[in-house]
Parts: C-alpha cells; structure tokens; sequence
C-alpha cells in the first residue's frame, strides 16, 4: 500500500516548517538514508532522509512552501509492485498536528505505513518496511517495541536501540527525557497588540519586519524564562593578566601547529571544571524535580543573522584547551550557516554569553530553561586595582556576572560555583593539572 511521507518534527520546538527545496522528483527511487529534501526549521536548514525504500509517487507540497505543519503529508512512496493507479486506495492524509507530548519530537523524517499484525488486544501495529525487515533479522517481537514516529509508529532506529533501551535503567531513560516543547508559534502576550501599536505610528514611516521561526522561538523562550524562572544575579571581578601571559605563551608555542587560543576557549574550560568541583551545581530543572549532571555540557551563545544558537560543547571538562577551541569554531560556523542538527544545540546544564568582544563591560543574561545558570561575560579592561599589599597597580580585569535558577541553585551554592570559575581563570595553570 503506498505510504504517505509527512513533514517531521526535526526539533523539539518545530511546529511548522518551510520546505525550503525538493531533491527528488516524481518517479525517482529512494533507498533508507537518500536525501530527499531540504527543510527549513526554527533553528536550521535539515536534510530530510528517507526511512522507506520505493518510488516516488507523487510530490504534494511544492518546494519553497512556508507554513507546512507537523506531520502534513509532503509526498507519495509507492513500494515495490506499486503504481500510480494505488495511490488511490492510500489512507486519507493524518490531519495537521504537533507531536504527541508524551512523545518526543522525532529526529527522523518518518510517515505512516499500513499496520503490521496486531498486539494481543487485538491493537494494530504500525511500522515502517525497513524497521519490520530489521525487527525480523534480529527475532524481536513489534508488539514490544515502542514506536517513536508520528503516531508511535515504529522505525528503524526503535528496532536498533531496543536492546539499549531495554537495557537501560529507568534513572537514565528519566535523565535523557526531552523537557516538553516550547510552543513558538504562539509569542506570549507582553502588552498592546501589534495593531494597537500600529496605531501609534500611523503617519510615521517604518518597516514591518514578520517575524521568522528562529524569531518567534527566542521571543517565547525568554519570555517564559523571565516569567516563570526566579533569576538571581552574582557578580564578581575577574584579574585576566595571568591569563593574558600564559596565553601568550601557550599560542607562541601552539603556531606550528596553526592553533590560537581565544580568552573564551579558557572561559569555557573554567566553566567546565567549575561545574565538576561543585557538583550541585551543575544541574537543570526538569519541572516537578532537578537532573543533576555528571558531564560538564557546556553552551556557548553564538550571534547569527536574525537570532542566535547556544551550541553545546559535551564532556568540555575531559578535552583540552585546542579541542575546545576547534569544535567551537566548528560549532560557531555552521551555527552560521544553519547547519547544526539538533542534537548538538540541545541540552547542556550551563551557558556562556560573551559580549565582551563589543566592548560591553558587563550585563545580566537571560537564562535558557532548562539550564541552572548562565554567565554573562564582559570585556577585559586596565583598571586601578589595590594589590593585596595596599599598593595601587594596574590590572586588566574582567567583569562576570551569573544568573542563577534559584530553584535549582541557592545564593551560596551559585557563589560557590562563581568563586570557583574565578579561581581557575585567575590561575590557568591549574586548568591544565
């Protein structure tokens, strides 16, 4: 029976997206993983893969179409045997809907298939070709796999990972549970209407710039984070100038090799050993209770075009300074060019924005639920400073300021963490013990 191809959630907080550009045309056969088409998303241009084999039927949303909603029908596959006369008798196209929430948004592109057997109450079964071909490879039963495709339809990667998932004990499957998605298309009221605002200039010339997903996404974000979390604010004055020399140093030694360490690559670092010594922490809020994390994921704000990313740099505590300093310029470049896939934006328990390379001495960041915290960095400047001595001397400092979830982290344990941030920028030697 043909398969109806529907537009997948490619984030967590995807509700509609643009498909920006087909890669196949009617009549073409597709394999499992052919690139079929680009999608545009909140966050960034995708590549949509098939999961099914077969033909391509029919095309039923035009490239460069805006607004095509989760879970719309975007195409036709036929299987094999299958003709153009079949698609006739293809299931009527699901309606237009977000994912359910007790599910999470699905990373692979996925469509409805017809059901494969029936679970003893008698309940259908739905599953793609490939995921029932690999399910019969490995003996497993489908009526014991949970589907995570539109509609609990089960695919490929379920049959993959039911080993580890079943394997898994239930505090890490709680752990690695997404929080539920934001919803962007709807920016929370924050005052007059756009046309009461209108009003207000009429016969003044501006431009009415729409708002793209990327926009809608962060301006219901932060307004749920300054409503809903308890911001509290930390403030401390960091001493760069041992810094600033070993860094010297480090880049000397490091240009054979055409590595250069930027003063953010060690702020990262700091921040990652910081959340290992005080464990507390480095945690999220996770609604009705706290995730407390062992790794040091760290994210790192980067300014694009219309919006910006918070790509997160995993394990940041385990890798060294000229790892950090390369993957960052990985992630900030292709965060550029929106082509990050989800998995390396998401999560993390902590966030770093630094403004201080335009010349901003200091400011407080808005927190990104669900992290515990995020640190607003400032620009190093040649102060007065009075040395412990009493003298007066000059000294290149940087001003830091933390916003703290004072639902996850208490004024003492956030100080502590800050102290700690301080202590291994002010001594970058011990950052590399």
């Amino acid at each position: 029976m043909p398969i109806e191809i529907l537009m997948p959630a490619l984030s967590p907080t995807m509700e509609e997206g643009t498909l920006a550009k087909w890669l196949v045309k009617e009549g073409d056969s597709v394999a499992s993983g052919d690139v079929m088409c680009e999608i545009e998303t909140d966050k960034a241009t995708m590549e949509f893969e098939a999961v099914d084999e077969g033909v391509i039927g029919k095309i039923l949303i035009a490239e460069g179409t805006e607004g095509v909603k989760v879970n719309a029908a975007i195409a036709v596959l036929l299987e094999d045997g299958e003709s153009a006369d079949d698609m006739s008798a293809a299931p009527a196209a699901a309606p237009p809907q977000a994912p359910m929430p007790s599910q999470p948004a699905a990373a692979e592109p996925t469509a409805t298939a017809p059901s494969v057997g029936a679970k003893p109450d008698g309940t259908r079964i739905f599953a793609s070709p490939l995921a029932r071909r690999i399910a019969g490879q490995k003996g497993l039963d489908l009526a014991q796999i949970k589907g995570s495709g539109p509609h609990g339809r089960i695919v490929k990667s379920d049959v993959e990972n039911m080993d580890e998932q079943s394997a898994a004990p239930e505090s890490s499957v709680a752990a690695s549970a997404p929080s539920k998605p934001a919803t962007p298309s709807a920016v929370m009221a924050t005052g007059p209407s756009g046309d009461a605002i209108a009003k207000m200039y009429e016969g003044r010339e501006y431009e009415e710039i729409t708002l793209n997903g990327m926009r809608k996404t962060i301006a219901a974000r932060l307004t749920e984070a300054k409503q809903t979390v308890p911001h509290f604010y930390l403030r401390r004055d960091i001493h760069l100038d041992a810094l600033m020399a070993f860094r010297a140093q480090l880049n000397k030694q490091l240009e054979p090799r055409g590595i250069k360490l930027s003063v953010n690559d060690f702020i990262i670092k700091a921040c990652a050993l910081a959340l290992q010594q005080v464990p507390d922490a480095n945690a999220v809020w996770a609604g009705d209770r706290v995730f407390r994390l062992k790794p040091s994921d760290v994210a790192v704000a980067v300014a694009i075009e219309g919006g910006l990313f918070t790509p997160v740099l995993q394990d940041a505590e385990m890798k060294s300074l000229s790892t950090l300093s390369a993957e960052m310029k990985d992630l900030a470049t292709r965060a550029r060019d929106r082509k990050l896939a989800p998995h390396e934006y998401q999560g993390g328990s902590f966030a770093i924005s630094n403004l201080g390379m335009f010349g901003i001495d200091n400011f407080d960041a808005v927190i990104n639920p669900p992290h515990g915290a995020i640190l607003a960095v400032g620009a190093g400047t040649k102060k007065p400073v009075v040395g412990a001595d009493g003298e007066l001397g000059i000294a290149t400092v940087m001003s830091v300021t933390l916003s703290v979830d004072h639902r996850v982290i208490d004024g003492a344990l956030g100080a502590a963490l800050l102290g700690a941030i301080k202590d291994n920028l002010e001594a970058p030697m011990t950052m590399l013990a």
